[in-house]
């Protein structure tokens, strides 16, 4: 239960303009790390794209991060649901970020950035890698770490996402999401205040799977390099199902794999809908974030918003409200029920573990590239790693001075939920689950369909309440 001094801090932090940081993140060998408390982050958290890839039309200035009314509705909807991090896969880096990561930062969760885009030119063609390794694609990537460098919250980047699907993908790629990782790691470096790590999100193809990861966590001629993954992120629908368990899901053997891991490790994308369809009950969450698995950093589930593939926590109404899915109810019911005290704790030999020295003796399957030498950077690359892109988009926090939802959003019974507003937490804090049922505690019997509140009305509202509130904060202040 929260003291009255902290209830109160908390109640006050609501109503002033918000600057409030989360901790940086390091990693420490096997673990990402709280630079001031040094406890330990895993990351439970959620894939957020709302619209997917139509989200990013970055001809209209717009990306998943771009709006940040929509942005305080799903901050308040995720850290309900006790996440500490979202993935984002598409970004603008000329738009300002600067309301979303603001408001993200003041209810405690990270964002992990991609730096890539499906747009031509906007990734490594897993197809031509020679051919889309170009000055203008780092000078693209680049922007995206000039956008997002300055917000403490901003947790990592990743520099590829499934680049190799298959054997035939696995023989030429690798060298080339090495020199990605490794010419952003230098741009960071050069032109960030602090370390941010960078790595790779794999697809779960078993034939690969051990070969892609031992080839990025390795070092090469025996010394750490910039072209080594940071972190490990695999995107892994393998347990499937209420009946899957520990054994028929194969997570035995992924815990097995990634043991001795000298690199962070963990799912990117996670929660099959298959073969029985929705809502998901998230069984495997009790696996991931228990003693078994504690080699692993947790796991990001696919996805916020349903999208035509049926991964949706939540549904976006046209008209901006928010109806909630079963699937936010279990997943949420899952959340609650985590160690969180043991997700903290720091694995004994996280720190410990030597990187392997890259070498062929690594590499099982004969079709995965043996070639350790990475592309040097194509030509005037290596000026802007030193000198920088020309007029980059710096993001930086800024006050959060709204943190009531001012539109609809219905629990999975069809109810509103009333009173929706984010928690800024204070100075030292990212999200946890809060014991919270967010559907089971909204009584409202407004129907989905109805029209969104008018603003007018939402700050009316909002102001009469924040006036009766803050007087009984100051009350309670003056009774301690």
């Amino acid at each position: 239960m929260l003291s009255v001094s902290r209830a109160v801090a908390l109640l006050l932090a609501s109503f002033i303009g918000i600057t409030y940081a989360v901790h940086t993140v390091e990693v420490h060998g096997q673990d990402f790390v709280d630079t001031v408390t040094n406890k330990r982050l895993t990351i439970i958290g959620v894939d957020y794209q709302p619209g997917g890839q139509s989200g990013y039309n970055p001809g209209a200035g717009e990306d998943p991060l771009s709006n940040g009314t929509v942005c305080l509705r799903d901050a308040a909807m995720l850290q309900s649901l006790g996440v500490n991090t979202i993935r984002v896969y598409n970004i603008d880096p000329s738009v300002n970020h600067d309301e979303c990561a603001s408001i993200f930062n003041a209810v405690g969760i990270y964002m992990i950035l991609d730096v890539n885009s499906p747009l031509a030119g906007e990734s490594i063609d897993r197809s031509n890698p020679s051919g889309s390794y170009t000055t203008d694609y780092l000078t693209r990537i680049f922007g995206v770490v000039e956008a997002f460098k300055g917000y403490p919250n901003t947790l990592a980047f990743f520099a590829a996402n499934e680049v190799m699907n298959d054997v035939p993908t696995s023989q030429d790629n690798p060298p080339y999401i090495r020199a990605v990782q490794r010419d952003l790691k230098n741009y960071i470096a050069k032109h960030s205040t602090r370390t941010i790590p960078v790595g790779y999100s794999a697809a779960d193809v078993r034939e690969i799977l051990q070969d892609t990861w031992e080839y990025l966590q390795c070092a090469i001629n025996g010394t750490t390099d910039e072209s080594r993954s940071d972190f490990f992120g695999l995107n892994s629908y393998s347990w499937c199902g209420s009946t899957a368990t520990y054994q028929t899901s194969g997570y035995d053997v992924l815990t097995a794999m990634f043991q001795n891991s000298t690199i962070p490790v963990f799912f990117s994308e996670y929660g099959c809908n298959k073969p029985e369809g929705t809502p998901r009950v998230f069984n495997e969450v009790a696996a991931l974030y228990g003693s078994e698995m504690t080699a692993l950093s947790g796991g990001l589930v696919y996805e916020y918003s349903q999208e035509p593939d049926d991964f949706g926590l939540v549904v976006i109404n046209d008209n901006a409200t928010v109806s909630l899915l079963k699937d936010y109810d279990n997943l949420q019911a899952q959340y609650n029920k985590l160690n969180i005290t043991l997700i903290e704790s720091a694995n004994s030999t996280a720190a410990t573990l030597t990187p392997p020295a890259c070498s062929t003796d690594l590499i099982d399957n004969s079709g995965f590239s043996k070639n350790f030498s990475i592309p040097s950077p194509p030509d005037g690359a290596t000026d802007l790693i030193n000198n920088g892109i020309k007029n980059p988009n710096n993001g930086k926090l800024v006050q959060v001075t709204a943190t009531a939802v001012p539109m609809a959003v219905y629990a999975s019974n069809g109810h509103q939920i009333q009173n929706l507003a984010i928690k800024p937490l204070p100075n030292d804090e990212s999200n946890t689950p809060g014991g919270e049922s967010t559907s089971a505690n909204a009584t409202s019997t407004a129907s989905p369909s109805a029209s969104p509140t008018k603003k007018g009305a939402a700050g009316k509202n909002y102001s009469v309440a924040t006036g009766s509130l803050l007087m009984i904060a100051l009350t309670a202040l003056l009774m301690l």
